[in-house]
């Protein structure tokens, strides 16, 4: 028994000599922490590999060892107070005693002290540290998420000093941050040359991920009467800003349609935009939200109304956005269509205010980012680099809107006159015999084809600028071939070049290495990814070299395949392996603290790493510019190839790159579904300048069926990018695998065709204005909110309407015609309905198509190819208003040169209908190819009373007639000279 005491007493000493060594180095340890937070209570501030004090402290966290294991040494602060009251001033808002949430219930601030006799709990008004309640100034439809990524919790919210107040309401966030949360100004507004500047620092609150920025600027330039800028950045720090040379006017425009205000008086900073003419405030950050760190920004605003339109690239469901709670993200990725982030970056939307008048916002950013929509309405941007760098274009038209902002990014370049023609592609032509065989199913059919693809089955061993001499055997001939027929060969190019072949065997791989274009490894070595060829290097198009290598190429192919233009693809850039050889570094860029809602939420998945490097920067900022750097150097180089001004199509866009590429929609799917979702992306596409644009008809990806490729050749004839493409694997789909769909492909190209110059004038008012070519119809009636949300009818300009159909085995179009005099293409009759809905009869061989009275649409004879429907006669397709009264013009050059209009070498007209007379104006006679075109026919819709005489030229007419059930007058076999004006009269 004693023995047993003794025992016991021994191992009591002991264990209390442990516990005793354990608190003196839990103690030793506190002593060295600077923020006392339980160890299970940290929030990891560095959780790459090779952490140290000095990377942490970098970080603005808490750098503390600790002898547990499994525990952070750098952690975020916590602990941080946010009030400025000295401890002497503060009253105690906790007076019968309680613990931190006690007091965030009162909504008073907590922060201990050290001081005896100094409350930890008290009231400041200015800051707020959150806390589980619900508070009254914050409505639900208000709220910034305060934990945007996946896994809120109460605990993780409330140590970020947010509020947690859970909802019954999909979608409402239930972590959401404090409206005192920001900055606030310090110091005086100062004036600048350009505008004013203010300088902020941030309220001492939590940190969210790190590397706050203490200290931001803002700068406010008045560029033009309808353009703003506003720009955020760290005035202390150099961060990266997109190389888009926006004009920026060295002094403060006098006069402009905005004014800008600072809120001074809130507890944070916040600035409004507002339109003078109304008062509407269009864009108003003080609903709070501001964060600028070194990897997360973000910033909200108030909307003028919830008619919100724009963000890309993805396949939206409805023209109009979902203002509830929806994400969406921007990220080039390459991935199928789906609603996820897709090949392009536009961050930018256009908004209808309550007054019917349209603004447009570009967050100029091309880091990793994304935007909630709220039913406020608001809107929360966030991204991960750069600066916030925002534009606002006043309008106030949503036409003027584009204007305005291509004129800043700048202009949709001019596509050649060929490439209005109607396209045929695949993969899967796995040899030439297989391209004869679609072509002359077009041949037979008599389709006009004015445009063949080589997708990369023409390739040798799928390597850039080769071609299989194998199984595309004779392909140079059979281009030359194809070219007499009228139809050029246009071929694809990928930017990853296989890099496996010794020197001296595939000439693009040794230029490249000579010139040192590749991209980086973070090591400098070169990136290696894999795409078709295998192992492939990607060139660094933000290096100049490279545009010396991308010319070379194109020449030196040129020489063997005689192509029209180039068809740039898989420019994301994409890759078939995650990363660089398949993996990434554990660091901040590879893994960023914040990741935005893109697809699988990773920075590399099917593309290069992050840490890559590219002149312009490491890919973790420039990863989304790199189909735009791409389209920049493939423009030059095609045009030096052909001589001609060409054209490129690129995959991968981003704002701006309009002006040297247009767009195809990508990897779509073969559905009815899809089918519909196509306009809504060719009507955004329009609005972000890139007016050349469609989907693949018929689908992509998977079999079509015999109905869908009908209805789909339908609505296709009247994409301004008119291309049947699908995919290796999927049936042939070209319109001759099917006798009824190639009539009625035939002939609604016919109509296609008919209208080429009024679409080609669309083109270069595009190309010279800035205006959009396929129109929502809000574009025209921004008055009418019926038309707001109508996504499944589309205009060509503002005259024609397009109302297709877009669901299997539907044989009527329930079509909204706004308050207009509308007409039918076919007959000229008057629409069934204004300014309301009309059912619409649309049988499988029809596609409705209204004019809008006030219009005067140019025509031409339609043929198999531009080639030869180029010379034949025109015609005008007159539709009067309300006033008997229309307008229209025609622009004309050689169709494929560069640079007419800048040059001078073209021919513009304008026709006017007064009083019962057509007659027209020459503007610009600098084309003498007009010479040998003549107007042969007209038609005039609209005219109420039976016509008894025509005269052409003050001469009497007699080859004319007119519809006596619809009122349609025909005046035909003119023969009036283009070169010449002319005036018509009937009576």
């Amino acid at each position: 028994m004693k023995k047993g005491i003794r025992n016991f007493k021994r191992e009591m000493i002991f264990l209390l000599q442990i516990a005793a060594i354990y608190l003196s180095t839990v103690g030793r340890v506190a002593a060295q922490c600077p923020v006392n937070i339980p160890g299970d209570q940290r929030r990891d501030c560095y959780p790459w590999t090779g952490a140290s004090q000095g990377a942490c402290e970098a970080r603005g966290c808490v750098w503390c060892d600790d002898v547990q294991a499994g525990l952070p040494a750098c952690f975020y602060n916590d602990a941080v107070c946010p009030s400025e009251i000295p401890e002497g001033d503060r009253t105690d808002c906790l007076p019968e005693g309680g613990a931190k949430p006690d007091c965030l219930a009162k909504s008073c601030i907590w922060c201990e002290s050290s001081t005896p006799g100094v409350p930890w709990c008290f009231a400041d008004s200015n800051v707020s540290q959150g806390g589980s309640l619900c508070p009254a100034s914050i409505v639900e439809s208000e709220r910034i998420d305060c934990h945007p990524e996946p896994g809120a919790s109460e605990a993780g919210c409330l140590k970020r000093g947010c509020y947690w107040c859970q909802s019954p309401t999909p979608s409402v966030p239930w972590c959401f941050a404090p409206r005192q949360n920001g900055y606030r100004l310090r110091g005086s507004v100062t004036d600048t040359p350009k505008g004013f500047t203010a300088t902020l620092e941030r309220v001492n609150t939590p940190s969210w991920y790190g590397a706050d920025v203490q200290t931001i600027r803002i700068d406010v330039e008045y560029h033009t009467s309808e353009r703003l800028r506003i720009k955020i950045s760290d005035p202390n720090k150099s961060r990266f800003e997109v190389p888009q040379p926006i004009e920026s006017p060295p002094n403060k425009f006098p006069n402009p349609l905005y004014d800008v205000t600072f809120d001074t008086t809130s507890p944070v900073f916040g600035f409004r935009i507002v339109r003078r003419s109304t008062g509407a405030v269009i864009f108003d950050t003080t609903i709070g939200g501001l964060q600028f760190s070194d990897q997360f920004l973000q910033i909200a605003t108030r909307l003028d109304s919830s008619t919100l339109y724009g963000f890309g690239e993805h396949e939206h469901r409805t023209l109009l956005h979902d203002m509830n709670w929806k994400t969406w993200a921007m990220y080039s990725r390459d991935q199928a269509v789906t609603d996820s982030n897709l090949y392009g970056v536009h961050p930018f939307y256009l908004n209808v205010e309550t007054t019917s008048n349209a603004h447009g916002v570009l967050i100029l950013n091309s880091n990793a980012q994304e935007v909630t929509l709220s039913p406020a309405p608001a809107i929360t941007y966030r991204t991960i680099g750069g600066i916030l760098d925002i534009y606002a274009f006043l309008g106030p038209t949503p036409d003027n809107v584009v204007q305005q902002y291509t004129e800043a990014l700048g202009r949709p370049l001019m596509v050649p006159y060929w490439s209005l023609g109607f396209q045929l592609s695949r993969w899967g032509y796995t040899t030439l015999n297989d391209v004869r065989d679609a072509v002359n199913r077009m041949r037979q059919y008599d389709i006009p084809h004015d445009v063949q693809y080589g997708d990369i089955d023409y390739m040798h061993a799928k390597k850039d600028f080769t071609y299989d001499s194998v199984n595309y055997a004779g392909l140079p001939q059979y281009v030359q071939e194809l070219k007499q027929q009228g139809t050029r060969f246009v071929i694809i190019l990928d930017p990853g070049i296989y890099n496996a072949d010794a020197p001296g065997v595939y000439p693009p791989l040794d230029q490249g290495n000579q010139l040192g274009i590749w991209v980086k490894n973070a090591d400098g070595s070169y990136a290696g990814g894999e795409v078709w060829p295998g192992p492939v290097y990607y060139p660094d198009f933000t290096n100049p070299d490279t545009q010396t290598w991308m010319t070379q190429q194109s020449v030196d192919f040129m020489q063997l395949v005689e192509y029209a233009a180039l068809w740039i693809d898989m420019n994301e850039p994409s890759n078939f392996v995650n990363g660089n050889g398949g993996s990434c570094a554990s660091n901040p860029l590879n893994f960023p603290p914040y990741t935005p809602a893109i697809l699988d939420r990773s920075m590399f998945t099917k593309t290069l790493c992050p840490d890559s490097i590219q002149a312009a920067g490491t890919l973790y900022d420039v990863h989304s510019l790199y189909g735009w750097s791409m389209s920049k150097q493939t423009l030059p180089a095609a045009r030096t190839a052909t001589g001609k001004r060409s054209m490129s199509f690129s995959r991968s866009t981003f704002p701006g790159s309009g002006s040297y590429a247009q767009h195809w929609l990508g990897d779509n799917f073969s559905n009815f579904a899809v089918l519909g979702y196509s306009l809504i992306g060719t009507m955004e596409f329009n609005m972000f300048g890139y007016p050349y644009v469609g989907p693949d008809i018929c689908g992509f990806i998977g079999d079509t069926t015999e109905q869908l490729c009908q209805r789909w050749q339908q609505v296709g004839a009247f994409y301004p990018f008119s291309r049947n493409h699908n995919s290796e694997g999927a049936i042939d789909q070209d319109p001759g695998m099917w006798p009824e769909v190639a009539r009625v492909t035939r002939e609604t190209l016919h109509i296609r065709y008919t209208l080429l110059p009024f679409l080609y004038t669309l083109m270069h008012k595009a190309h010279s204005e800035g205006s959009t070519v396929v129109r929502p119809l809000f574009f025209e009636f921004p008055s009418d909110g019926t038309t707001y949300s109508i996504d499944d009818q589309f205009l060509w300009g503002s005259a024609l309407l397009v109302s297709p159909v877009l669901t299997q085995d539907t044989f009527s179009v329930n079509a909204y015609f706004p308050d207009s005099k509308w007409y039918s293409y076919y007959d000229g009759s008057l629409a069934p309905g204004r300014a309301s809905f009309a059912t619409v009869d649309a049988p499988l061989d029809f596609i409705p198509l209204h004019v809008r009275g006030g219009n005067i649409l140019p025509t031409q004879q339609p043929a198999n190819s531009t080639m030869f429907s180029r010379t034949l006669p025109m015609g005008l397709i007159v539709a009067l208003d309300d006033f008997s009264q229309a307008n229209g013009d025609l622009f004309w050059d050689d169709g494929e040169s560069i640079d007419t209009f800048e040059g001078g070498a073209y021919y513009f007209a304008t026709y006017s209908v007064q009083g019962g007379a057509l007659s027209s104006a020459i503007q610009h006679n600098g084309y003498s190819g007009v010479n040998s075109l003549f107007i042969g026919d007209v038609r005039v819709f609209g005219i109420a009373f039976t016509v008894s005489q025509v005269t052409v030229n003050s001469a009497p007419y007699s080859s004319w007639s007119q519809n006596e059930v619809t009122g349609q007058l025909t005046i035909s076999a003119l023969n009036l000279p283009l070169s010449s004006t002319f005036s018509i009269q009937w009576s």
